[in-house]
């Protein structure tokens, strides 16, 4: 369907791309909520225009609602849960107030256990709490190929991890491309050749379902900072 088996062979391998990626993000005030979009190809924009990946979009679409938001785009190409939660600490920034946590796509490719991957959502999630950072977690889906207590082990971490940490919860990052648990008509029209990343028009459709979440997630931070003064 999302040809998971495929994940990540084509993505941009790039050794500095994790110490730059701050270098994406949009010009914001003082006053400005920050979030760190924490992720691989399909936060960062793998095949795409920089106007047209998921960051750039997002972006776009908060300021259409009333929304002056710094989004940073911590997306790394090829990374696995274990590469996020390598650069996790340092990738949030001392202004730093969120972040949407999407990975596990590459966890699939490479069939790392789901019990691995969930120790390292879990320490991500460990660590955005210990700084006091609103959540958005991602989750993902694994294909059907993998058995039936891989799936199930793997697609479960999500959610659980979701309501252990009391973060706010999508579970798919495709979404915007789904309509009753399948993919919408005309599906690979919003996809990209290698049919694993969305095309521009596909990362709309998408940013269209996030969008909301993200700004419940914004008002968990104006909630918190109102609570501290």
């Amino acid at each position: 369907m999302f040809q998971w088996v495929r994940y990540g062979l084509r993505a941009a391998h790039s050794k500095t791309l994790a110490m730059m990626f701050a270098a994406f993000a949009f010009p914001a005030t003082a006053q400005d909520i920050e979030i760190l979009a924490l992720g691989d190809s399909l936060t960062q924009g793998y095949g795409l225009f920089d106007n047209e990946g998921f960051v750039h979009q997002l972006t776009a679409w908060l300021d259409e609602n009333g929304q002056t938001v710094r989004v940073v785009n911590g997306g790394v190409s090829g990374d696995t849960t274990a590469g996020g939660l390598a650069r996790a600490d340092w990738s949030i920034g001392p202004l730093t107030d969120a972040m949407i946590l999407t990975l596990g796509g590459n966890d699939l490719l490479r069939g790392i256990p789901p019990e691995v991957s969930r120790t390292n959502i879990k320490g991500i999630l460990e660590i955005a709490q210990n700084k006091g950072l609103e959540v958005l977690l991602i989750g993902m889906t694994a294909p059907a190929n993998y058995g039936d207590d891989y799936k199930q082990a793997f697609d479960a971490l999500y959610p659980e991890l979701a309501k252990e940490y009391e973060t706010l919860y999508l579970d798919n990052f495709f979404a915007g491309l789904m309509q009753d648990g399948a993919p919408v008509p005309g599906f690979d029209s919003f996809m990209q050749a290698d049919g694993i990343h969305p095309n521009a028009e596909g990362v709309a459709k998408i940013v269209d379902v996030v969008g909301p979440y993200v700004l419940e997630l914004i008002d968990r931070v104006e909630s918190a900072r109102a609570t501290k003064n």
